[in-house]
């Protein structure tokens, strides 16, 4: 990844995050990476609804949960309709899995990795993106959101959305990567009236490879434990980004992003406008077959 030396921003301790008054939604949040963000922006001050299948932090100040199992397009739209985007400051997408050995595909005919990773993003992103922070008070900065992947590491993809011509796992996963590189890139070009930023957090041991590798499975508990050993733990990481996603030094630097210190890359090569504009169209007419329309 190459560094984007033209975005800097004031690093601060996430004890000294002072974000009462700050609502916040991480979709993904009760898991993982997500619900590491969620939680240390909770302890800043910040109101976090967290979206997800299992919640694990009831009683938790400042927490408020939304259920949803986003393998499906319709559960995206049903999700973009319950949030209270225009009363957000932030929306963070972390939700994702790894596609596995085998091709998998959900109710909607999609492949499943593709489907969590990065179409019910687009579907929820696009849902919500004009009302986002519209019901604030005057003089708030412009909304923000984050869509956590890989980017600036190269991977642009194919066209072959939904694996249908060939699958190999992590190629396939890859694709899903790319996919969330284009969002922000285009999200940042169709919405002035936000800021939005890519977050790449590198490896970190969350469950995220169970999928791949079989959760519980010898080689799975290997890998992680050995992630573990040399890898920043969730908290580590979210207590380095948490203070990033409230900075005001990235305000107007929208298309941005970020790698698991919180420096700025540059975006990967190849992610020209016709490229991504073939990829989202591409995208969009699989999500329109299940029935559940993309807005623009």
């Amino acid at each position: 990844m190459k560094r984007d030396k033209a975005v800097t921003w004031q690093r601060v301790s996430p004890a000294a995050l002072q974000l009462a008054g700050q609502r916040i939604a991480v979709v993904g949040g009760t898991g993982g990476l997500g619900r590491a963000l969620a939680r240390a922006l909770a302890a800043g001050g910040a109101h976090v609804i967290v979206v997800g299948r299992t919640f694990r932090d009831a009683g938790v100040r400042n927490i408020e949960f939304l259920e949803a199992d986003l393998t499906t397009m319709r559960e995206a739209d049903r999700v973009a309709g319950l949030i209270p985007a225009e009363t957000l400051d932030s929306i963070v997408f972390t939700t994702g899995i790894m596609a596995a050995p085998q091709r998998q595909e959900t109710a909607d005919g999609i492949e499943r990795d593709m489907a969590i990773s990065f179409l019910s993003r687009l579907v929820i992103l696009r849902a919500v993106a004009h009302r986002l922070g519209v019901g604030r008070p005057a003089g708030r900065a412009r909304a923000r959101v984050f869509v956590m992947g890989f980017p600036g590491a190269g991977n642009v993809g194919s066209l072959d959305i939904n694996a249908e011509r060939s699958y190999k796992a992590m190629t396939h996963h890859m694709n899903t990567v790319a996919g969330n590189e284009i969002l922000v890139l285009d999200a940042a070009r169709r919405y002035p009236h936000l800021d939005v930023f890519g977050l790449n957090p590198g490896a970190v041991s969350t469950a995220i490879r169970s999928n791949f590798m079989g959760e519980g499975s010898i080689k799975h508990r290997m890998l992680e434990g050995v992630l573990r050993l040399m890898t920043p733990t969730p908290e580590t990481y979210a207590g380095r980004i948490a203070p990033l996603l409230a900075s005001p030094g990235i305000s107007g630097h929208s298309g941005s992003m970020f790698d698991r210190k919180g420096d700025a890359v540059l975006p990967s090569d190849g992610l020209t406008e016709k490229y991504i504009a073939d990829y989202l169209e591409a995208s969009t007419r699989l999500v329109a077959k299940t029935g559940v329309p993309v807005a623009s």
